[in-house]
């Protein structure tokens, strides 16, 4: 029986040697892994962006909505940080005339779904969406849909910060091959 021992020992570790190499050439590489955790931090990083732009478009802060744009951002034929916090301060104000002549202006809400993030260069995203743009204060009156669409963003690494650089909420996609 002792002279099996070391032969089964033999046995167990040639078995257990010979799946490392395959194990160990399978495994990414430190490369890979970095840039695969890159990607991961940058594609939190560009959902926090869009949360952020849709609550300062919600809550009519014109200062943190130009901030969630490029210096020459664009929100279709509006461009720059200065036209662009002019554009959510023009609205507002609408808003506000409206409602102190006596109109019952509800409660805006954007929403953004089925997102999908492609990276052009590790610096460059594409953010595909749909959309919608709501207005309601709960159920009653029922929420009002005003539009719907699908968008696609353009956003830009810029000193560190994930920006947009143009969104498109009037992005069509193309049609399918043969229709």
């Amino acid at each position: 029986m002792m002279a099996r021992r070391p032969a089964l020992a033999a046995a167990l570790g040639a078995l257990l040697l010979g799946p490392v190499p395959a194990i160990a050439q399978s495994a990414p590489d430190a490369t890979a892994t970095a840039e695969l955790l890159r990607e991961m931090k940058d594609r939190a990083e560009i959902e926090q962006l869009m949360w952020d732009y849709v609550a300062a478009i919600d809550g009519w802060n014109a200062d943190a909505y130009a901030a969630t744009f490029t210096e020459d951002g664009a929100f279709l034929g509006t461009k720059g940080h200065d036209a662009l916090r002019k554009m959510v301060v023009d609205m507002k104000k609408s808003q506000d005339d409206r409602r102190a002549n006596g109109d019952e202006i509800a409660n805006m809400h954007h929403v953004m779904s089925n997102m999908n993030i492609e990276f052009v260069t590790p610096d460059h995203a594409r953010v595909y969406y749909y959309h919608q743009t709501v207005f309601g204060n709960g159920l009653t009156p029922p929420p009002r849909v005003a539009s719907v669409g699908r968008g696609v963003d353009d956003v830009v690494r810029v000193n560190g910060k994930w920006l947009i650089q143009n969104r498109n909420v009037a992005y069509q996609h193309p049609a399918p091959p043969g229709s």
